[in-house]
């Protein structure tokens, strides 16, 4: 932390802020204008607050299209008042930015067009992505950040933060600075697994720099980080990351992946729930097969007795789908203890495996004599031959299992959505026999409504649309009877929808889980492989006639 002598901490005030947007706006004839008509924090851009010896952040809620903050060099303890700066792409809160542009000596401004005597901001006055700087402060705790979800670039280099926590909001994250801090915990750096578009990422000067692993480490557990510390990651390093922590990384993949499915089966369930909720409309609005003439008694009789039929299906499909929840919950629980297993097993013969090798290598490297360096780097093959073929037992064995829980899984979530097809047709088949009844009834009241108004003793009044289907007994017959058609086509419409929607869910489901373990099978067969050819070029890579020098 750099010091600012003889200076008093200060807060930022309108004055400080107001000044420092005018020594950075425009100059010349523009900065004069700008002067003169007075210059709204809101078309502020960029703005640079280095070297300020800031104690506090404040005021800064008018900038509310600023896009790049720069707040290094002070002396700030917390991050806070940067809630209103939701357009922010770039915040640096330490450290000297390493290819300023010209926006680096003033900010940018909108423009106001010809009615403000502004002129638009060039491409050279642009700020660079959304980010803040906040380096080179007193900061030990990251916070406040929760409403900068556009911001792409930040540093927090050369302050007090030991914990990699609080970033959850930033999902478009794609440079983080976070050198010559207190992190000393190498697994902070799974958390930042969760950026998928972190591409550059600083961390020397931490403590967790001088780990022997730190960097394949950082380059297993982040695979599409670019740069690290400022240095471009090659695919020989990202490969030998890769194969050192596959087991780890393997593991943690398959929890993410379930978390990951948890969340989408949720969200879908929510969907689901969300498109049957119009069942429920019968209870207070027009529902299918609602007569034309809801006054009558049998109107609303038949009403209240589709309703409570609407609403059967709709509280058996959902006890239904809890239980076909459960049998998916019960089957995940089943592979994922089954794959654990299996990569328990087979991590302790790897480590039994290096363990033999890496003293194999070194007794190899200390024989002088040609016949006994042959008969070890033979012995040792014979080891490798033996571990990869063990493994590949050991997956056989994963594969037989998980095919067995598979089939019966889907055994299983077969007959449950046969059972509730089975079930909801049984009730559309009353429906329709509602219906049909319903029909009847009404032909039956309808021909009598005729005949009263071919003698004149109807007393009621009809609306005008209805009376002109009393022409002749034709007439009504037909319209009574179109309605009955009409009705029962969305009565069968909703079951072919119902039946398609839960079978399409079924066999989705079950291609999936086919396809996922046959993506894992595969992916496990390149990795042992891969061990197995890097193991044997270890070995390769001792050659006799440099051993014997």
């Amino acid at each position: 932390m750099h010091q600012l002598c003889d200076m008093e901490p200060r807060v930022m005030d309108d004055d400080m802020l107001k000044l420092a947007v005018g020594e950075q706006g425009p100059r010349d004839e523009a900065g004069q204008l700008a002067k003169q008509e007075g210059i709204l924090f809101k078309d502020v851009l960029s703005l640079q607050l280095d070297f300020q010896n800031i104690l506090r952040i404040d005021n800064l809620w008018q900038f509310e299209n600023l896009r790049k903050l720069q707040l290094d060099n002070n002396t700030i303890e917390k991050i806070e008042g940067l809630e209103k700066l939701t357009r922010l792409v770039w915040l640096e809160q330490g450290s000297v930015d390493l290819n300023p542009g010209p926006e680096a000596e003033r900010p940018s401004w909108r423009g106001h067009g010809a009615a403000g005597g502004w002129s638009p901001p060039t491409q050279a006055q642009t700020p660079r992505p959304s980010s803040a700087d906040l380096s080179f402060n007193n900061i030990e705790t990251i916070e406040g950040l929760d409403t900068l979800v556009n911001l792409e670039d930040l540093s927090l280099f050369n302050n007090r933060i030991a914990k990699i926590d609080s970033l959850d909001a930033l999902v478009k994250l794609q440079v983080l600075s976070l050198g010559n801090n207190r992190i000393g915990n190498l697994m902070n750096i799974i958390y930042l697994r969760r950026f998928k578009d972190l591409r550059t990422l600083s961390l020397a000067g931490n403590p967790i720099a001088a780990a022997e692993d730190y960097r394949m480490f950082i380059c297993a557990y982040l695979p599409d980080l670019v740069y690290l510390d400022f240095r471009r990651i090659d695919d020989h390093t990202k490969e030998l990351a890769e194969v050192k922590h596959q087991y780890s990384t393997d593991e943690l993949k398959h929890q993410e992946n379930l978390m990951q499915a948890r969340l989408e089966d949720e969200q879908a369930r929510r969907e689901e729930l969300e498109e049957h909720k119009h069942v429920r409309r019968g209870r207070g609005g027009q529902q299918a097969g609602e007569p034309a003439r809801r006054g009558r008694a049998h109107g609303d009789t038949y009403k209240d007795k589709f309703v409570i039929i609407c609403l059967n299906i709709f509280e058996y499909g959902l006890k239904q789908q809890e239980k076909r929840k459960a049998e998916l919950d019960t089957f995940n629980e089943r592979v994922q203890e089954a794959v654990q297993e299996n990569q328990a097993q087979g991590r302790h013969r790897t480590a039994e495996f290096e363990e033999k090798h890496l003293l194999s290598l070194s007794t190899i490297r200390g024989e002088s004599e040609l016949t006994d360096i042959e008969t070890k780097i033979a012995d040792q093959r014979e080891d490798i031959a033996e571990l990869s073929n063990a493994l590949m037992t050991l997956e056989m064995q994963l594969v037989e299992q998980l095919e067995e829980t598979i089939n019966m899984f889907e055994r299983n979530i077969v007959d449950l959505v046969e059972l509730f097809i089975e079930n909801v047709q049984s009730l559309m088949a009353q429906c329709r026999d509602l219906e049909n009844h319903h029909h009847e009834k009404l032909l039956e009241i309808a021909i009598n409504i005729l005949e009263k108004i071919v003698k004149g003793e109807l007393d009621e009044d009809l609306p005008d649309d209805v009376r002109a289907l009393f022409v002749d007994k034709d007439t009504i017959v037909n319209a009574v009877g179109a309605s009955h058609d009409m009705h029962l086509l969305k009565i069968d419409n909703r079951e072919d929808e119902l039946v398609t929607r839960v079978n399409s869910w079924c066999t989705h489901l079950v291609d999936k889980i086919h396809k996922d373990e046959m993506t894992r099978n595969r992916r496990r067969v390149k990795e042992i492989n891969q061990y197995g050819d890097h193991v044997q070029g270890e070995l390769d890579s001792l050659e006799c006639g440099d051993i014997l020098d």
